[in-house]
Protein backbone atom coordinates (compact mmCIF):
# COMPACT_ATOMS: atom_id res chain seq x y z
CA UNK A 1 0.00 0.00 0.00
CA UNK A 2 1.00 3.55 -0.59
CA UNK A 3 1.75 6.90 1.05
CA UNK A 4 -2.04 7.72 0.29
CA UNK A 5 -3.58 3.82 0.66
CA UNK A 6 -3.64 3.16 -3.38
CA UNK A 7 -2.38 0.10 -5.20
CA UNK A 8 0.58 0.82 -7.02
CA UNK A 9 -1.71 0.70 -10.33
CA UNK A 10 -4.17 3.31 -9.28
CA UNK A 11 -4.45 7.02 -10.40
CA UNK A 12 -5.28 9.49 -7.69
CA UNK A 13 -8.88 10.74 -7.84
CA UNK A 14 -9.24 12.51 -11.20
CA UNK A 15 -12.15 15.10 -11.36
CA UNK A 16 -12.41 17.54 -14.76
CA UNK A 17 -14.57 21.05 -13.63
CA UNK A 18 -15.38 22.22 -17.38
CA UNK A 19 -16.54 25.90 -18.20
CA UNK A 20 -14.67 27.33 -15.61
CA UNK A 21 -13.82 30.52 -17.54
CA UNK A 22 -17.04 32.02 -19.56
CA UNK A 23 -14.31 34.47 -21.56
CA UNK A 24 -12.04 31.63 -22.93
CA UNK A 25 -13.40 29.15 -25.61
CA UNK A 26 -12.79 26.43 -23.85
CA UNK A 27 -11.67 25.94 -19.88
CA UNK A 28 -11.48 22.98 -17.30
CA UNK A 29 -9.97 22.68 -13.97
CA UNK A 30 -8.14 19.05 -13.50
CA UNK A 31 -7.97 17.62 -10.42
CA UNK A 32 -5.61 14.84 -9.84
CA UNK A 33 -5.31 14.12 -6.33
CA UNK A 34 -4.36 17.67 -4.40
CA UNK A 35 -2.66 18.65 -7.95
CA UNK A 36 -5.65 21.40 -9.62
CA UNK A 37 -4.55 23.02 -12.84
CA UNK A 38 -6.49 26.16 -14.47
CA UNK A 39 -6.36 25.15 -18.07
CA UNK A 40 -7.71 27.85 -20.72
CA UNK A 41 -7.87 27.54 -24.82
CA UNK A 42 -7.78 30.97 -26.65
CA UNK A 43 -8.81 31.07 -30.65
CA UNK A 44 -7.41 33.63 -33.03
CA UNK A 45 -7.42 33.47 -36.68
CA UNK A 46 -3.81 35.17 -36.69
CA UNK A 47 -0.92 32.75 -37.02
CA UNK A 48 2.46 33.00 -36.48
CA UNK A 49 4.24 34.91 -39.02
CA UNK A 50 6.58 31.86 -40.11
CA UNK A 51 3.44 29.48 -40.31
CA UNK A 52 1.08 32.29 -42.55
CA UNK A 53 0.25 31.28 -45.72
CA UNK A 54 0.41 27.92 -45.36
CA UNK A 55 -3.44 26.96 -44.75
CA UNK A 56 -2.05 25.16 -41.81
CA UNK A 57 -3.00 26.32 -37.45
CA UNK A 58 -0.88 25.89 -35.38
CA UNK A 59 -0.93 24.86 -31.14
CA UNK A 60 1.31 26.58 -28.75
CA UNK A 61 0.87 25.94 -24.55
CA UNK A 62 1.73 28.36 -21.68
CA UNK A 63 2.56 26.85 -18.11
CA UNK A 64 2.95 28.61 -14.67
CA UNK A 65 2.92 27.77 -11.59
CA UNK A 66 0.80 30.43 -9.44
CA UNK A 67 2.93 31.65 -6.61
CA UNK A 68 1.58 29.58 -3.88
CA UNK A 69 0.90 26.82 -5.75
CA UNK A 70 3.47 24.74 -3.27
CA UNK A 71 4.36 24.64 0.60
CA UNK A 72 6.30 28.11 0.39
CA UNK A 73 5.41 31.10 -2.01
CA UNK A 74 6.96 31.13 -5.59
CA UNK A 75 8.05 34.02 -6.93
CA UNK A 76 5.61 35.11 -9.80
CA UNK A 77 7.50 34.37 -13.66
CA UNK A 78 7.41 36.55 -16.31
CA UNK A 79 8.31 36.44 -19.92
CA UNK A 80 11.80 35.18 -18.62
CA UNK A 81 11.03 31.74 -17.84
CA UNK A 82 12.85 29.15 -15.27
CA UNK A 83 14.31 26.63 -17.52
CA UNK A 84 11.92 23.83 -16.09
CA UNK A 85 9.17 26.20 -17.15
CA UNK A 86 10.00 26.54 -20.39
CA UNK A 87 10.76 22.85 -20.77
CA UNK A 88 7.41 21.77 -19.58
CA UNK A 89 4.86 24.26 -21.29
CA UNK A 90 7.14 22.87 -24.61
CA UNK A 91 6.26 19.45 -23.67
CA UNK A 92 2.60 20.40 -23.54
CA UNK A 93 2.45 22.23 -26.61
CA UNK A 94 4.04 19.01 -28.13
CA UNK A 95 1.90 16.93 -27.10
CA UNK A 96 -1.41 18.59 -27.86
CA UNK A 97 -0.01 19.11 -31.51
CA UNK A 98 0.02 15.44 -31.80
CA UNK A 99 -3.07 15.13 -31.85
CA UNK A 100 -3.98 17.47 -34.17
CA UNK A 101 -4.81 17.55 -38.64
CA UNK A 102 -3.09 21.07 -38.73
CA UNK A 103 -4.71 20.49 -42.58
CA UNK A 104 -8.50 20.61 -41.26
CA UNK A 105 -7.89 22.65 -38.49
CA UNK A 106 -7.21 25.74 -41.43
CA UNK A 107 -6.01 28.66 -40.35
CA UNK A 108 -6.82 28.90 -36.68
CA UNK A 109 -4.41 29.27 -33.73
CA UNK A 110 -4.82 28.05 -30.16
CA UNK A 111 -2.78 28.89 -27.26
CA UNK A 112 -3.65 26.20 -24.45
CA UNK A 113 -2.90 28.29 -21.19
CA UNK A 114 -1.99 25.86 -17.63
CA UNK A 115 -1.78 27.73 -14.40
CA UNK A 116 -1.23 25.29 -11.85
CA UNK A 117 -3.29 26.40 -8.76
CA UNK A 118 -2.14 23.97 -5.81
CA UNK A 119 1.11 21.52 -6.99
CA UNK A 120 0.90 18.24 -5.34
CA UNK A 121 3.42 15.94 -7.93
CA UNK A 122 2.44 15.48 -12.04
CA UNK A 123 1.50 18.88 -12.64
CA UNK A 124 3.05 18.61 -16.25
CA UNK A 125 0.70 15.63 -17.07
CA UNK A 126 -2.11 16.84 -15.33
CA UNK A 127 -1.86 19.76 -17.55
CA UNK A 128 -1.81 17.82 -20.76
CA UNK A 129 -4.91 16.00 -19.89
CA UNK A 130 -6.58 19.53 -18.89
CA UNK A 131 -4.78 21.37 -21.80
CA UNK A 132 -6.70 18.61 -24.33
CA UNK A 133 -10.09 19.09 -22.54
CA UNK A 134 -9.87 22.75 -22.77
CA UNK A 135 -8.86 22.42 -26.20
CA UNK A 136 -11.15 20.19 -27.94
CA UNK A 137 -13.97 22.10 -26.62
CA UNK A 138 -12.48 25.34 -28.25
CA UNK A 139 -12.39 23.16 -31.28
CA UNK A 140 -16.08 21.88 -30.73
CA UNK A 141 -17.11 25.47 -30.54
CA UNK A 142 -16.08 26.14 -33.96
CA UNK A 143 -17.67 22.92 -35.14
CA UNK A 144 -21.12 24.41 -33.69
CA UNK A 145 -20.30 27.73 -34.98
CA UNK A 146 -20.28 26.25 -38.37
CA UNK A 147 -16.53 27.91 -39.10
CA UNK A 148 -15.00 24.14 -39.06
CA UNK A 149 -16.56 21.33 -41.04
CA UNK A 150 -15.77 18.84 -38.31
CA UNK A 151 -13.88 17.98 -35.08
CA UNK A 152 -9.66 18.41 -36.71
CA UNK A 153 -8.46 15.55 -34.11
CA UNK A 154 -6.40 12.91 -35.09
CA UNK A 155 -6.76 10.86 -31.45
CA UNK A 156 -6.99 11.84 -27.88
CA UNK A 157 -4.06 12.56 -25.83
CA UNK A 158 -3.35 11.57 -21.96
CA UNK A 159 -0.17 11.58 -19.86
CA UNK A 160 0.69 10.35 -16.51
CA UNK A 161 3.92 9.98 -13.96
CA UNK A 162 5.00 7.01 -13.12
CA UNK A 163 8.06 6.77 -11.15
CA UNK A 164 9.93 3.41 -9.10
CA UNK A 165 10.16 4.08 -5.13
CA UNK A 166 11.96 1.61 -3.09
CA UNK A 167 12.49 -0.77 -6.31
CA UNK A 168 9.01 -0.51 -6.94
CA UNK A 169 6.98 0.93 -10.09
CA UNK A 170 4.18 3.47 -9.54
CA UNK A 171 1.37 5.02 -11.29
CA UNK A 172 0.89 9.15 -10.56
CA UNK A 173 3.18 10.13 -8.15
CA UNK A 174 2.41 12.40 -5.28
CA UNK A 175 4.60 14.63 -3.82
CA UNK A 176 6.16 12.59 -1.36
CA UNK A 177 6.45 9.96 -3.68
CA UNK A 178 8.04 11.97 -6.48
CA UNK A 179 10.94 13.34 -3.64
CA UNK A 180 11.45 9.86 -2.86
CA UNK A 181 11.69 8.26 -6.32
CA UNK A 182 14.70 6.69 -7.95
CA UNK A 183 13.25 7.28 -11.47
CA UNK A 184 10.90 9.79 -12.53
CA UNK A 185 9.22 9.21 -15.83
CA UNK A 186 6.66 11.02 -17.47
CA UNK A 187 4.48 9.64 -20.05
CA UNK A 188 2.41 10.87 -22.77
CA UNK A 189 0.61 8.47 -25.35
CA UNK A 190 -2.44 8.68 -27.40
CA UNK A 191 -5.95 7.06 -26.37
CA UNK A 192 -4.78 3.77 -28.28
CA UNK A 193 -1.45 3.25 -26.72
CA UNK A 194 0.57 4.95 -29.01
CA UNK A 195 3.59 6.71 -27.50
CA UNK A 196 3.96 10.70 -28.00
CA UNK A 197 6.69 11.52 -25.55
CA UNK A 198 8.60 9.33 -22.96
CA UNK A 199 10.71 11.02 -20.70
CA UNK A 200 12.69 9.14 -17.96
CA UNK A 201 15.50 9.87 -15.98
CA UNK A 202 17.34 7.88 -13.36
CA UNK A 203 17.54 10.53 -10.37
CA UNK A 204 19.92 7.63 -8.29
CA UNK A 205 21.05 4.40 -10.03
CA UNK A 206 20.55 3.47 -13.52
CA UNK A 207 17.44 1.62 -14.02
CA UNK A 208 16.78 -1.47 -16.47
CA UNK A 209 14.11 -1.93 -19.37
CA UNK A 210 12.62 -4.43 -17.66
CA UNK A 211 11.55 -1.70 -15.43
CA UNK A 212 10.58 0.81 -18.10
CA UNK A 213 8.56 -1.95 -19.96
CA UNK A 214 6.85 -1.90 -16.05
CA UNK A 215 6.63 1.68 -16.06
CA UNK A 216 5.47 1.62 -19.77
CA UNK A 217 2.70 -0.95 -19.09
CA UNK A 218 1.18 0.25 -15.84
CA UNK A 219 1.09 3.82 -17.97
CA UNK A 220 -0.82 2.31 -20.75
CA UNK A 221 -3.67 1.21 -18.42
CA UNK A 222 -3.75 4.68 -16.29
CA UNK A 223 -3.73 6.94 -19.78
CA UNK A 224 -7.00 4.70 -20.86
CA UNK A 225 -8.79 5.17 -17.95
CA UNK A 226 -8.15 8.87 -18.36
CA UNK A 227 -9.00 8.95 -22.06
CA UNK A 228 -12.24 7.51 -21.12
CA UNK A 229 -13.02 9.86 -18.43
CA UNK A 230 -11.85 13.04 -21.43
CA UNK A 231 -14.01 11.15 -23.78
CA UNK A 232 -17.10 11.36 -21.48
CA UNK A 233 -16.82 14.64 -20.41
CA UNK A 234 -16.37 15.81 -24.14
CA UNK A 235 -19.32 13.68 -25.70
CA UNK A 236 -16.81 12.48 -27.84
CA UNK A 237 -16.60 8.13 -28.38
CA UNK A 238 -13.07 7.70 -29.85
Amino acid sequence: MRIDSRQIEDCRPIHFETAVNRYAAGSCIIEMGHTRVHCTASLTDELPRWRRDSGKGWITAEYRMLPHATHDRGRREGSSLKGRTAEIQRLIGRSLRASIDFDALGPWSLTIDCDVLQADGGTRTASINGGYVAMVMALQGLVETGKLPKLPLLHSVGAVSLGIVNGQALVDLCYEEDFAAEVDLNLVMTGDGRLIEVQGTAEEAPYSIDQLHEMLSLGKEAIQEITTLQNNILGLHQ
